[in-house]
């Protein structure tokens, strides 16, 4: 019979860090590689939901998270091919794969299981 070494880990964290929490294991399991001012930007595009392109890149400039909105633009950009963001005309979303949560009270429940082999 197999033994399991189980973790059960309880932690009260804020809305921002639930947000990256999400982001940061989609990647991690889609084998997706962002950089952290990425994952910062992602954060607030989540915060948000749906916002006008233009709009979004002027409040992450503002934000210090880039130093211009044409490098958030970049970002952006380079989030879409990797299928993290989706475009709406002129809107831009996360992309609905990511399965984002941020209304109300969110309680995630992820198993994860590795086997060893015998």
């Amino acid at each position: 019979m197999a033994v399991v070494n189980r973790v059960d880990k309880r932690v009260k964290i804020s809305k921002d860090d639930i947000i990256k929490y999400q982001i940061i294991t989609y990647c991690f399991l889609n084998n997706i590689q962002i950089s952290k001012a990425d994952l910062q930007c992602l954060t607030e595009l989540g915060k948000l939901k749906a916002v006008e392109l233009n709009k979004f890149c002027s409040v992450v400039s503002e934000k210090k998270i880039f130093k211009s909105p044409q490098s958030c633009r970049n970002a952006i950009q380079k989030s879409k091919k990797k299928g993290l963001i989706e475009k709406d005309s002129r809107l831009i979303l996360l992309s609905s794969d990511i399965q984002l949560q941020v209304d109300g009270t969110v309680y995630l429940d992820y198993k994860l299981l590795s086997v060893e082999k015998e």
